[in-house]
């Protein structure tokens, strides 16, 4: 392998000559073996930084600080890594030390020596183009990264909001085909009162729809940026228009509703719209969670569970029993909403951790919310293509149990009172006899007044039955 000789105020190093990145990135490589994953796994992020840079560059270019021929070579190195085509040369770890200093220098390395090449000469020559006194002109990592932290989570929302939407037109789809089916709904998983199975799945279509809602008005403010803050805020080493300028364009070339912030000082070191966004994903979490948990309920058996939906069947569920099926679809996205709990603790900490004037903690707070989204989407999809489309219902034993279940006699309240449906009730369970038998032995109403009252439409909705 060849090397080029690059400097920094550590001293000189050997950087791989074919890398687009520089000495900067090399510190970085050796310093945080912690995860093995790269920043250029997160496209969106990286899209996020060239538009922030690719933006820098025209706002400086249009102030007169940075040369035409250098700023049109760094925009257009910006194009090629907007597009994906530089991904691999993202080499720094996702955690790091430095409050994100290493992804900026990876950046500032990647898009200076493409530029150099673009302008026809060789990489390493920083005399012609330098990474930081060009690429990073007027900006610094604390204004850089989260601005661009922020323009990839508003990248990145709407591949979720997709998956959810998707989820939700399944549960809506299924609640519609399940809608004529009677069950008994349960509270604390005792038998409480009938209600349909649609009416069920209808429960799960309302929740996802809530939860885009509020996920939509997270989005909004992380549209807020402090791009020409520089270290702290003061917007020191800048032109005095330069931040205007900068988020216009960014604006423009982003297609993103991106607003400045009216206090650069508060903005670089609050943290607190990510703990928002963060609870919403949560939130999303927790709910994705329960409704896995219902569908794990419902299907559980075949013949000692709930058996009252079947699941799709998507693999062998034990090496030693055969013919077993387990519920894998709704366990994963569990195991997901898990790992999404603890991102939110994770984000939390890193956003309280902060001191003073910057919160050092954003690489952590980045890699956090991305899983969280890229995992939800995911398992949003899975759930949806997986299981929930493919979801059958047990309509026989479905009306059987409705037949046959005391907790009919609660909707007899009104009309023989709650002693009598008690003791209804009581003796159905013990004598194993239907409640609309023991009513008629009784006396308690006659047939015809008890079929209106423990009709499908009554039973599932308001509408108590005049006597007369």
């Amino acid at each position: 392998m060849k090397f080029r000789l690059e400097h920094d105020l550590l001293g000189d190093a050997q950087v791989p000559e074919d890398a687009y990145w520089g000495i900067h990135t090399l510190r970085a490589i050796e310093n945080y073996p912690i995860t093995g994953k790269t920043i250029g796994s997160y496209p969106d992020l990286i899209r996020s930084l060239a538009l922030v840079k690719e933006a820098a560059a025209l706002a400086n270019r249009d102030l007169g600080l940075l040369d035409i021929q250098k700023a049109n070579a760094i925009i257009a190195a910006c194009h090629e890594v907007e597009q994906g085509k530089l991904n691999h040369q993202f080499v720094v770890d996702v955690i790091q030390g430095g409050a994100g200093t290493s992804t900026n220098m990876n950046v500032n390395e990647v898009i200076a020596n493409r530029a150099l090449e673009i302008m026809g000469h060789s990489k390493g020559d920083y005399a012609k183009l330098h990474p930081i006194n060009d690429v990073n002109m007027s900006q610094s990592t604390n204004d850089v990264y989260p601005t661009s932290l922020r323009l990839a989570t508003c990248l990145a929302i709407p591949h979720l909001l997709s998956s959810m939407a998707s989820l939700r037109i399944a549960f809506a789809e299924k609640s519609e085909e399940f809608k004529d089916i009677l069950k008994i709904g349960r509270t604390q998983l005792q038998d409480a009162v009938p209600m349909t199975l649609g009416q069920e799945f209808l429960t799960y279509a309302v929740m996802m729809k809530e939860d885009e809602e509020r996920l939509a008005e997270a989005i909004s403010l992380i549209r807020e940026i402090n791009l020409g803050a520089t270290a702290i805020g003061t917007g020191i080493n800048t032109h005095i228009d330069y931040s205007k300028y900068a988020i216009e364009h960014l604006r423009a070339i982003s297609a993103i509703e991106l607003v400045g912030s009216p206090n650069l000082i508060e903005a670089t070191q609050d943290c607190g719209a990510f703990v928002q966004l963060s609870g919403v994903l949560k939130r999303i979490a927790v709910k994705l969670s329960k409704i896995c948990n219902d569908l794990r309920l419902l299907s559980s058996g075949p013949q000692a569970g709930f058996n009252e939906i079947h699941l799709p069947a998507r693999a062998a569920g034990s090496s030693i029993m055969p013919g077993k099926v387990n519920p894998v679809i709704p366990e994963v996205v569990n195991q997901i909403a898990f790992e999404v709990i603890g991102n939110d603790v994770t984000i939390t900490m890193a956003a309280e951790g902060g001191q003073l004037q910057l919160n050092a903690f954003e690489p952590i707070i980045a890699h956090s919310l991305f899983k969280s989204i890229e995992h939800l989407s995911t398992g949003c999809l899975t759930l949806n293509v997986n299981c929930v489309q493919g979801i059958t219902a047990n309509r026989e034993l479905l009306a059987e149990r409705v037949r046959t279940s005391a907790g009919l006699a609660t909707a007899l309240n009104p009309y023989i009172g709650y002693e009598n449906a008690t003791l209804i009730a009581q003796r159905a369970l013990q004598e194993n006899r239907s409640v609309i038998e023991l009513v008629l032995e009784m006396g308690l109403m006659d047939q015809d007044m008890l079929k209106k009252v423990l009709s499908p439409a009554v039973l599932t909705s308001p509408g108590i039955q005049s006597l007369s």
